[in-house]
């Protein structure tokens, strides 16, 4: 299989634009006669600012690459909202049969997927959903049940509490989709559990450990009666738990975080660390390419089309294999 790869990022990890020449798993094909060659693009969010996005990319590339009716576009908007616009117009110039979106901003997007669907180009939203507004212009959603990890994330943190406690929150970028979700299932899967859980403050932490670090030692700073942390993922309940043992103060505090980073399941099995929920990159990305490859046959898929994503509590984790994230 012939691979073209146009190399252009920055130090910023900006910009980055990457070709492809493969395909997606068959779908159950093999057997048909000569499959028809349908053409992908896919803009991320943003791919250097976490070990997740990285490895989702990797994965991305990595079943075009084996797969043998697909070619695939792959960009990178670098966190950028005005570059991601920019690159969904680039790909309705090329004329792809879908575009997929990882959104970096879920509601100003939606003009640009407008635009795709006038050009009649069908959509598959991936990762983190956009906006309520935009929802009738996709063909699918193809990622994580944010709002369930959320309540999953409640659920465990009431159990190791034991029902009662205070709590502190660490969300995620302010306006990003999927901070937005996983904060409102734990808020309002909590007080359904339990009621005599009280969340003491709510601050973002951007999915940035040192952020989250700092933000948590503020938190130590200001209540002396933390008995748990909820993180919208673990790369900031690491950040967290850090700041907690520094303050010699994390024996006393349960950390339950979503996505299972490497760092997180870690600091699960030294027993500093009490829940999270499972979720894989490469499912992530695969479950993004099959679904896009479903949109091009004409076949119709579910308009949220999720991938599992169980708990992993220290009871649990070596039913799972530690992340590579």
């Amino acid at each position: 299989m012939k691979v073209q790869i146009n190399p252009i990022r920055t130090f910023q990890n900006l910009g980055k634009v990457s070709l492809l020449a493969g395909s997606i798993i068959s779908l159950g094909l093999s057997g048909m006669a000569q499959a028809e060659t349908f053409r992908i693009g896919i803009t991320q969010n943003n791919v250097g600012v976490d070990s997740y996005q990285t490895t989702y990319e990797q994965a991305f590339e990595d079943a075009a690459e084996e797969a043998d009716n697909v070619d695939v576009v792959v960009l990178d908007a670098g966190g950028d909202v005005a570059r991601q616009i920019s690159q969904v117009r680039n790909l309705i110039q090329q004329q792809v049969d879908v575009i997929i979106i990882w959104p970096t901003d879920g509601q100003a997007v939606v003009p640009a997927i407008n635009g795709a669907r006038n050009a009649g180009i069908p959509v598959v939203v991936t990762n983190s959903n956009i906006a309520e507004a935009g929802q009738p212009l996709i063909a699918s959603f193809s990622g994580p049940n944010n709002i369930q990890q959320g309540a999953y994330a409640a659920e465990m943190m009431c159990n190791q509490l034991g029902g009662e406690g205070n709590i502190v929150q660490i969300t995620g970028q302010p306006g990003y989709t999927t901070a937005i979700e996983r904060q409102k299932g734990f808020e309002d899967r909590l007080p359904e559990v339990c009621p005599d859980v009280k969340i003491l403050d709510t601050q973002p932490g951007d999915w940035n450990r040192a952020k989250a670090q700092r933000t948590m030692e503020d938190f130590l700073t200001r209540y002396d009666n933390i008995d748990g942390v909820y993180a919208a993922d673990d790369n900031m309940g690491v950040g967290a738990l850090n700041a907690a043992k520094s303050e010699d103060r994390a024996g006393e505090i349960i950390f339950i975080g979503a996505t299972n980073f490497a760092v997180g399941y870690e600091a699960m099995a030294r027993g500093e660390y009490h829940g999270s929920v499972y979720q894989s990159p490469a499912e992530d990305a695969r479950n993004a390419l099959n679904i896009a490859i479903a949109v091009a046959q004409g076949k119709e898929v579910d308009k949220m089309s999720y991938f599992d994503t169980p708990k992993i509590t220290q009871e649990n984790m070596d039913e799972f294999e530690k992340p590579v994230f």
